[in-house]
């Protein structure tokens, strides 16, 4: 599986799977850390929201050719996830409910036409490729219904959807300024050599993939000391 197969129907399976689990949270639990460092379980669910609606203008970028980038800046999104956290978990699931509902018709008519073309984060910033919109949007469904900690692991995500997360994981780190040299193995069979892939790193995909992702060590193994990540955690 490609970024490029990811299609609506999976960000649809993923959207209804962070839904119910949001709308089973009472307010007291939306207060509650999540695995996002310095983030509540209602700052993940309103950047949920958030992101759909910023992926929404880089769709809207692609399809009308308006002059938007997907944030108006960092300042400005991390305001409207401040904003947004400390609603009820009623409100909460609700505008999540309705963003992915603005989403979903937009991100169907990207197609391979949109090849190429990119739009920008902020203004100047980086360049977000139009065609791994819904890609995009699929991580961030699966990686912060994790962050949520409230019962839905990267054990439960599909297992293609899991690879390919894994491997877009391990390559993004692969680009990172000082790449851990580091072979990783999972228990499903992948295998990923970074720089000499001098200590080997061991595990089922879902908690390699979580080390990966936020340094949680669980179920993870190596020959030698973990390496340090240069992110993560």
């Amino acid at each position: 599986m490609r970024p490029t197969d990811v299609t609506t129907a999976h960000l649809a399976r993923e959207t209804d799977r962070v839904l119910a689990t949001a709308e089973r949270l009472r307010d007291d639990e939306i207060a509650a850390p999540s695995l996002c460092t310095g983030w509540s379980r209602g700052h993940v669910l309103a950047h949920l929201a958030r992101n759909a609606d910023a992926l929404g203008r880089v769709c809207d970028a692609a399809l009308t050719g308006a002059a938007v980038t997907m944030y108006a800046g960092d300042d400005v999104r991390d305001a409207e996830i401040d904003a947004g956290a400390a609603r009820s978990a009623r409100e909460l699931a609700e505008d999540l409910r309705l963003s992915a509902e603005r989403l979903a018709p937009q991100a169907a008519r990207i197609g391979p036409e949109h090849e190429g073309m990119t739009v920008e984060r902020t203004p100047g910033g980086a360049r977000i490729p139009v065609e791994k919109v819904p890609y995009l949007r699929l991580r961030e469904l699966v990686f912060h219904h994790v962050d949520l900690d409230a019962g839905y692991a990267f054990s439960d995500v599909d297992p293609e959807v899991l690879e390919l997360l894994l491997d877009d994981a391990v390559a993004r780190l692969r680009s990172s300024d000082v790449p851990p040299s580091m072979t990783v193995r999972t228990d499903e069979g992948d295998s990923h050599v970074l720089g000499e892939g001098s200590v080997t790193v061991t595990g089922p995909r879902a908690a390699v993939l979580l080390w990966l992702a936020r340094g949680r060590t669980g179920g993870v193994h190596a020959d030698a000391d973990l390496p340090r990540l240069p992110f993560g955690g």
